[in-house]
């Protein structure tokens, strides 16, 4: 049986971290970003769902009821970060684990060339959401499980591809 808390949703790959854990409040995580465009309704819609599972299942947790300023993980990129064009016309989460994710690629085989998965390019990731209470935030976080990407995309990190800048250099002619 599938855990209710548990989800796979396909998304554009962002601030990926997931070859090598980057310190996150003291310790050691893997994380990436999560862009979902507006228009996949049925994601957006998928998430919703697990994020008021579980906020009715935490209910204990956070002292009998469901805070006013309850952190959730789902975020508009229109109102959050309206001045990056990454996130326009998207929603985004954030997730992050102490493990080291799989990622494998479409035929579910372990890539291990760390370029073939970078930000930007699209795939699909396992989540698990869960409560949280602590030092008096309440909220609902994502752990990252495994990535599996589907499909490459326009690299987010601005930087252009040698072959696109340069040509080749045939004689010393071509030379300054």
């Amino acid at each position: 049986m599938a855990k209710k808390n548990r989800i796979i949703i396909p998304c554009r790959l962002a601030y990926l971290n997931c070859w090598r854990p980057v310190s996150v409040y003291g310790g050691q995580k893997y994380s990436l970003l999560a862009l979902i465009p507006k228009g996949d309704k049925e994601t957006i819609e998928t998430i919703q769902n697990v994020i008021a599972y579980v906020k009715e299942k935490s209910i204990d947790k956070w002292g009998g009821r469901i805070p006013v300023n309850l952190k959730i993980p789902l975020h508009d990129g229109d109102e959050d970060k309206p001045d990056n064009p990454i996130f326009r016309n998207s929603y985004y989460l954030n997730a992050k684990s102490k493990e080291a994710p799989q990622i494998v690629d479409c035929n579910v085989q372990p890539i291990t060339d760390q370029t073939e998965l970078y930000s930007g390019c699209y795939g699909k990731v396992s989540l698990t959401f869960y409560a949280y209470n602590c030092s008096g935030n309440k909220g609902i976080s994502v752990w990252l499980g495994n990535i599996q990407k589907i499909k490459d995309g326009t690299p987010l990190a601005g930087r252009v591809v040698a072959c696109d800048e340069f040509t080749p250099i045939s004689s010393e002619k071509d030379l300054p």
